[in-house]
């Protein structure tokens, strides 16, 4: 059984997540922070410190604000590689103002982390590591080389050698960490925000496809009484007219069009699940039957089995994700099964289950516990097609349909069955959750 992409439906795109607002104010509020501290230490503690050349630093990252909101507008929603160069310019900007200030030894070195936070939090995993290589090469280099920390003259400081090599592996260590910890964290939840975005998007359109359905069974109704009142007078005047003129050829077309009328207007009728209301009480045995019935045309055996002692089947609020749930599992295990699939389904009083096997060659091991889980696409296309060695499959279909079954209160779990190993998704929903 396959994890297939439902079609139309958007892979992850390039992620632009902030706006070039967001990065000009972080930057301002540094340039903020490194005037008051700048400030504060020459003239507030009166420690002698190279002004000229720290002010020109915080006055270039000003001149490189006051110059993106000029050239592109608050607005505008920059990419990856234009993110990452901003974050690697303040993280440059930073560098050399803590060299000008004593490198490690200020304890403003702690700052390096902040644009590997930024860069961890919002940028792709290859930008990320970037950054947090550049961070590492910048606080290595400050280990080594940098002006002496803004002191009291008449007081000699020294560090101990050990100490600024302890400052050195907290900062490599913090960068490590953060960049790998936090860009992990975000990538999984773009992931899962772009998965359930494309989630509502396969709902919204069953959604129309079920209200067009509503439309056609309305118009149908609507439309039948007059067009049996005009096929009621054609059948008047023929009675009433000489057979063999052209007025009696004219009303046989009119009758013999109105029948052909009618004959649409039954047809739509019928689009909506044979008209009932798309949303009405079923059976849960009707229920699985309707949904296996778009797949039983694609050479494979679809078989049913119902607990016969359990009473009469539970009855199920007809919903758009429960039918799209259940009809995107059968379709995987039909593409997935040698010769048949397996519906069983169970109920008790507390329960109702429902499992569908196929005779396929089951999940891979390894992949088990991950199934369900967005974009996981490296199972093949399809083990018994010519382009089975293919990466594919395993993409957004199942996490759709786990996820929308999940919402009516379902719990699913995917496992290969001894001793042949074939796939099997089981479902099960509290009887109190699903049952009418």
């Amino acid at each position: 059984m396959s994890m297939i992409q439902a079609d139309g439906l958007p892979l992850p795109s390039s992620w632009r997540p902030l706006r070039l607002q967001t990065l000009v104010l972080l930057r301002w509020l540094a340039v903020g922070g490194q005037t008051c501290g700048v400030l504060f230490v020459a003239l507030g503690l009166g420690f002698p410190l190279p002004l000229f050349a720290c002010f020109a630093l915080i006055g270039l990252s000003a001149a490189v604000n006051l110059w993106l909101v000029w050239r592109f507008g608050a607005a505008f929603r920059p990419s990856s590689r234009f993110t990452a160069s901003q974050i690697a310019f303040d993280l440059c900007q930073l560098g050399c103002l803590l060299a000008l200030t004593g490198g490690l030894q200020n304890p403003f070195a702690l700052l390096l982390l902040a644009p590997v936070s930024v860069s961890a939090t919002t940028l792709p995993q290859r930008a990320a590591f970037l950054i947090a290589l550049l961070a590492a090469i910048i606080a290595s280099v400050l280990a080594v080389w940098h002006l002496p920390l803004p002191w009291d003259p008449l007081e000699h400081l020294i560090f101990n050698r050990i100490y600024v090599i302890g400052i050195w592996v907290s900062i490599i260590c913090g960068v490590v960490f953060i960049s790998t910890y936090t860009n992990r964290v975000a990538h999984d939840a773009r992931q899962i925000a772009d998965a359930l975005a494309a989630t509502e998007l396969a709902l919204s359109r069953r959604e129309q496809l079920s209200a067009l359905d509503g439309l056609a069974a309305a118009a149908a109704h609507e439309l039948g009484t007059p067009l049996s009142t005009i096929a009621l007078a054609a059948k008047e005047m023929r009675a009433e007219v000489p057979a063999g003129g052209d007025l009696a050829a004219d009303v046989e077309l009119i009758i013999e069009q109105a029948a052909r009328c009618r004959a649409i207007l039954a047809k739509l009728r019928n689009l909506g699940s044979k008209g009932q209301d798309p949303f009405a009480a079923v059976p849960l045995t009707d229920l699985l039957a309707e949904v296996a019935r778009p797949h039983e045309g694609r050479g494979k055996a679809i078989l049913f089995y119902f607990g016969p002692d359990a009473g009469s089947p539970p009855v199920f609020t007809r919903s758009v994700g429960l039918l799209y749930g259940l009809g995107n599992l059968i379709e995987n295990a039909t593409d997935f099964a040698r010769q048949t699939v397996r519906i069983e389904a169970g109920w008790d009083h507390d329960s109702i289950s429902v499992s569908i096997t196929d005779d396929g060659p089951g999940f891979a091991p390894e992949l088990i516990a991950r199934l369900g889980e967005p974009y996981l696409t490296s199972r093949p296309r399809d083990p018994h097609g010519p382009d089975a060695s293919q990466p594919g499959g395993l993409g957004l279909g199942v996490f759709i349909a786990k996820t929308l079954l999940e919402r009516t209160g379902a719990r699913l779990a995917f496992l290969n069955i001894a001793p042949e190993g074939h796939a099997q998704v089981r479902i099960v929903w509290p009887r109190s959750a699903i049952a009418v």
